[in-house]
């Protein structure tokens, strides 16, 4: 009767065991994404405890591959990458090219192809989204601008994935792969030419009929408020333009997904299409996942202790210390060149997904698939380590060398005020701290009715973009003294802090409060316990974004129905 249900067989034990080690990887302060790794070692041939269905298992991570994909397309953010494009677009070329040529160079004499080495050096340059993501949550620096570079860094790496992705496939027999791969005995440049012709016509469509048609399609499901109906047409829509752009314009499964995620995040409901389908892209994912580690040999592994401490130390410090010197180089302070090289030093489900390609085009071989897994398993597991030591070596450095210090205060054209700025922005004004989504309104409001206010915002490219049209804003971190001294704080009549900060949020008003302590302080918040705190520290006025959001309701409600009632 066993033999009968392979199917059922596989996902009971491959998620039984997935839980089980994802709980302890967790209670260790490691990323579940490592249990998932290693309960697909425990379940797959490479132990005798339970031999998967290799098949089934292979069916799964395509299903795996292609719902992570379509969940980075309903998450991919253009704005976040504009918004650091300076040093994000660069910045993740460059590291990526040198991490691939040293993995190419690492593995030229283990007898690959040249596909397969340029495969290998690829998947060590990309670094996993999750682990990221969740990191920088974790730390409350996703929104800060660190992070903000960090996560602008990752979607150029993810755009490069994509695009390798692509053209794989029609390179393979010139990378080294079968000779099946180059059918009909084409020449290259027809070939290629005859894949980015079908892409750019799959993109096309999708990006002119389907946006049009997901939202009205998604609409017309929402009208029935039936909860399993709409979960039912997002992952129906999520496999089923993956299988059609498989089908007809011989595009990857994981590309079809990534831009119907990319589509329907134009659509009102994205949201809503990210939330119900949360649960089936974590369940396959994690099946992705188990799948993946079936594939590690640990032999091979254990007969090459050399190579895998190779492959560590290039994904490690070859993408960390690449990123340092380049954060650096673009002449941002050491704080942010040290977070971004801590973030950027682990690999993840962007490089097992190119190797699964890679091997499955004939061109990386298994040993290298196996070297990869033991790759994201240990930089994983030690990048939670990794950034817990940033503060403690940025502050070595600090006392120890000048060298460090001058690089923590960068001569930034953008840090100081111009020696023309008029005189109402240097006294009686408002400095205000942020100029995202929040603080952009907020200023609009000052301007409109001719309020002077400067800008203290760690976005280097807004602050330039602001002195461009004329206003008045410096470049760095509230937190930094010499940043809100620049803002002319001594003299301001009030401080906004526009950003949901509350660690620094405690700095920043310190710090105001002992430069100029008659300043009037204004602060916001995400946080109901974090409002009645700093209400009861008598930090200043705070407003709770769903008790503001509440009251304007509230207020627009009360007047409708009684328009004369105070």
């Amino acid at each position: 009767m066993e033999h009968s249900i392979p199917l059922i067989t596989t996902l009971a034990v491959g998620f039984g065991v997935a839980l089980v080690l994802g709980i302890l990887a967790e209670r260790m302060r490691l990323p579940a994404l490592v249990g998932y790794l290693i309960s697909g070692i425990i379940v797959g041939p490479a132990t005798p405890i339970f031999n998967a269905d290799m098949a089934i298992a292979s069916q799964l991570s395509e299903i795996g591959i292609m719902l992570l994909m379509f969940g980075v397309g309903l998450h991919f953010s253009i704005s976040d990458l504009l918004s650091v494009k300076r040093v994000a677009v660069p910045g993740a070329m460059i590291q990526m090219g040198v991490v691939t040529l040293l993995g190419f160079l690492l593995s030229m004499h283990w007898g690959w192809s040249l596909g397969g080495q340029i495969i290998f050096g690829l998947s060590m340059a990309c670094a996993s989204t999750v682990v990221l993501l969740k990191t920088l949550d974790a730390r409350r620096q996703l929104k800060s601008m660190n992070g903000r570079i960090a996560v602008g860094w990752l979607v150029v790496q993810d755009m490069v994935s994509v695009l390798v992705l692509v053209v794989i496939p029609p390179l393979a027999g010139v990378l080294g792969g079968p000779v099946a791969a180059n059918a009909n005995d084409a020449p290259l440049w027809i070939t290629l030419t005859k894949t980015l012709l079908q892409v750019a016509a799959f993109i096309i469509i999708m990006l002119v009929g389907g946006r049009r048609v997901l939202p009205w399609l998604l609409w017309q499901v929402a009208r029935t408020g039936s909860r399993e109906l709409f979960t039912l047409a997002v992952i129906a829509t999520a496999i089923g333009i993956a299988y059609v752009a498989s089908v007809l314009f011989n595009v990857s499964f994981a590309l079809g997904a990534f831009f119907a995620g990319t589509v329907m995040r134009e659509s009102e409901f994205s949201h809503r299409a990210a939330q119900e389908s949360l649960p089936f892209r974590d369940a396959f994912s994690v099946l992705f996942f188990v799948s993946v580690g079936m594939l590690v040999d640990l032999q091979a592994i254990a007969d090459a202790p050399w190579r895998v401490f190779g492959v560590v130390c290039c994904v490690i410090l070859g993408n960390s210390l690449t990123a340092l010197s380049l954060v650096l180089l673009f002449r941002y302070p050491l704080n942010t060149a040290l977070s971004v090289a801590a973030g950027l030093g682990q690999i993840g489900e962007f490089s097992i997904i190119l190797a699964t390609v890679g091997v499955g085009a004939g061109l990386l071989p298994n040993a290298g698939m196996s070297l990869l897994l033991a790759g994201v398993l240990i930089s994983i597991a030690l990048n939670s380590f990794v950034f817990a030591a940033v503060e403690p070596i940025r502050q070595w450095a600090l006392q120890h060398s000048s060298l460090a210090r001058r690089l923590e205060q960068r001569e930034d054209p953008f840090a100081e005020l111009p020696m023309s700025t008029e005189r109402k922005y240097l006294e009686g004004q408002v400095v205000l701290v942020g100029y995202g989504r929040v603080g952009r309104r907020i200023a609009e409001g000052l301007e409109q009715r001719g309020i002077p206010y400067v800008v203290a915002e760690q976005n280097r490219e807004a602050v330039e973009a602001l002195r461009n049209r004329g206003k008045a804003a410096v470049a760095g971190d509230a937190i930094d003294p010499n940043v809100l001294i620049q803002a002319h704080i001594m003299r301001a009549a009030m401080l906004v802090i526009a950003t949901p900060d509350p660690i620094n949020v405690r700095k920043m008003v310190e710090i105001a409060k002992t430069l100029n302590p008659d300043i009037e302080v204004i602060i916001r918040t995400h946080s109901e316990d974090e409002s009645e705190m700093l209400k009861k520290e008598g930090f200043g006025k705070v407003f709770f974004g769903e008790e503001e959001l509440a009251k304007g309701m509230t207020h627009h409600v009360l007047h409708r129905f009684a328009p004369d009632d105070e």
